[in-house]
């Protein structure tokens, strides 16, 4: 079973300024991610604008992944707002690319907690590969709470972890204490990663990785290894950034900060738009 820890990138996807992917873009990112160290990698996510590209833009994407990652493990977002939806998804891209699948709560339903867990049992058991929950409440609808996300890993042994986004850091802890030893909590905030990490979570789904992946991986390294000093020092340095990462919708700061580097355009696909010149600006004096 795939063990996931330490620092996971959600990466982006660059386009073109007429808005096609690039891919000669992405495998460059792609390349710098494994350069500066990161543990696992997760394509086809929302900071990749999944929900924009089309099913042979995400075939493509995966596959270039795994060709560029080797043995780094592979985290594939999948999710939709239904059963059909999901397994379509996964179906849609070539299955020996992935490591573990990342299926976020259901989208714009609002399920109950039941419906959250039965909808991730069948979820499950139409797989043989690892799950890991992403409960987002910001951008579905719905929280996942502590009781339904340990309920999930109880029952289902293929649901190997969460990725807590839901900014909630008592209820993190109530995951972290209820759960089996061998769940996993990964971090979906930046700036609550070291916070949890103290409390036993293994580590964190990164947007800020995108821009400082040598940075990241090493602040998680750190805390893996006890080392908390070291870990808070490199946490000090990066906290401006994992602000400045959401200063607008989630990855329009990114994309300005990697546009600013030379790594890819800024282009995002409708509805998202390209980033403020204030949030540009941010991001040019973070980076100096």
């Amino acid at each position: 079973m795939i063990e996931l820890k330490g620092t996971g990138t959600a990466l982006v996807t660059p386009f073109t300024p007429e808005g096609e992917v690039d891919y000669e873009a992405y495998a460059a990112l792609v390349e710098r991610q494994i350069e500066g160290g990161v543990d696992f990698l997760v394509p086809l996510a929302t900071t990749g604008e999944t929900p924009t590209l089309t099913a042979e833009e995400k075939f493509a994407l995966l596959k270039l992944t795994r060709g560029i990652a080797g043995k780094t493990p592979l985290l594939v977002g999948c999710g939709s707002n239904s059963v059909a939806g999901t397994l379509a998804n996964m179906a849609a891209v070539d299955a020996s690319c992935v490591d573990a699948w990342l299926v976020v709560v259901p989208f714009y339903n609002k399920p109950t907690q039941e419906g959250m867990y039965q909808y991730f049992k069948v979820i499950a058991a139409a797989t043989d590969k690892p799950v890991v929950i992403y409960n987002v409440p910001g951008r579905t609808g719905a929280n996942m709470s502590a009781e339904t996300c340990i309920r999930l890993a109880k029952d289902c042994p293929s649901i190997i972890a969460t990725k807590e986004a839901s900014g909630k850091y008592e209820q993190i802890c109530e995951i972290l204490a209820g759960a089996p030893k061998d769940f996993a909590v990964l971090s979906g905030d930046d700036d609550m990663t070291l916070a949890i990490m103290k409390k036993g979570a293994r580590g964190v789904v990164s947007v800020a990785s995108n821009i400082a992946p040598a940075e990241l991986s090493a602040m998680t390294a750190a805390a893996l290894e006890g080392k908390w000093e070291e870990a808070e020092r490199l946490e000090e340095g990066l906290k401006p950034l994992f602000k400045a990462c959401f200063v607008e919708s989630n990855p329009i700061p990114a994309k300005a900060a990697l546009s600013l580097l030379g790594l890819c355009t800024d282009t995002m696909r409708l509805p998202l738009t390209s980033a403020t010149q204030s949030t540009r600006d941010l991001m040019a004096s973070l980076l100096h």
